[in-house]
């Protein structure tokens, strides 16, 4: 059973990012946040109990919502001649893993969703680039990271025991989607609920991402860490 909660957990993490996890807009977020797959976004949005049927078997689903989450960017920047690190917050993540306790390899990772017009960081003005120039969020609300696998797994797994896996999937950032691959680690609490927390570090030139010229910012790092931290309730 919690080789499978494992499972699900990680595809979670990975977001993002994003994750997933870069933007920020002068519009404000939608108010719902996209559900990970078109067949779980049914029971979700009913109340129904947490169960699907995958495969013809019942399979639990863990959802994380709104709140449930952090994800955050970090890059570094030269600030009026002097170093400085900037970071991007938002909690407004969303997605859904489908675990079938019988069968883990019927598991099934639904994609996980930052709301970029959500994104944060410690000063408007830098806000205000990032969401009309840099990341043009009006026209890209969503950072999505699409898991593709999960690697290192373990054979079995203990509720409060810590392990470490990796998890390929495919990162799109302003309609530009490449491959990505998140370090994980994830903690199966119990049988309702998963946590866990996911890095990478990309180059945002990959993702065609380019900073306007700013008087005061002298330079911007072209690697940005991604970061998030969860929890996956049933």
């Amino acid at each position: 059973m919690f080789r499978n909660l494992i499972l699900g957990a990680l595809a979670t993490v990975f977001l993002l990012g994003i994750a997933s996890t870069l933007v920020l807009s002068s519009t404000a977020p939608s108010r719902d946040l996209a559900l990970g797959t078109t067949a779980l976004r049914d029971t979700a949005s009913t109340g129904a109990s947490p169960a699907a049927e995958v495969a013809g078997v019942q399979a639990r689903v863990f959802t994380i919502s709104p709140g449930m989450a952090q994800a955050r960017f970090v890059v570094d920047e030269v600030l009026r001649g002097s170093p400085n690190t900037v970071v991007g917050v938002t909690d407004q993540v969303s997605g859904q893993i489908t675990v079938d306790p019988a069968q883990p390899g019927n598991a099934q990772l639904g994609p996980i969703q930052v709301n970029a017009r959500s994104l944060a960081t410690d000063d408007n003005l830098r806000n205000n680039a990032i969401r009309r120039f840099i990341l043009e969020t009006d026209q890209h609300e969503w950072v999505t990271f699409a898991p593709t696998g999960v690697v290192g797994l373990p054979a079995s797994a203990e509720p409060g025991q810590t392990y470490t896996v990796q998890v390929p999937g495919q990162l799109t950032i302003r309609n530009v989607t490449r491959d990505a691959v998140f370090d994980a680690t994830v903690t199966p609490v119990s049988e309702t609920e998963l946590r866990g927390s996911a890095s990478t570090t990309i180059r945002r030139g990959d993702w065609s991402i380019s900073i306007p010229q700013i008087p005061f910012v002298a330079d911007v790092g072209d690697n940005v860490r991604l970061e998030i931290d969860f929890t996956a309730a049933s």
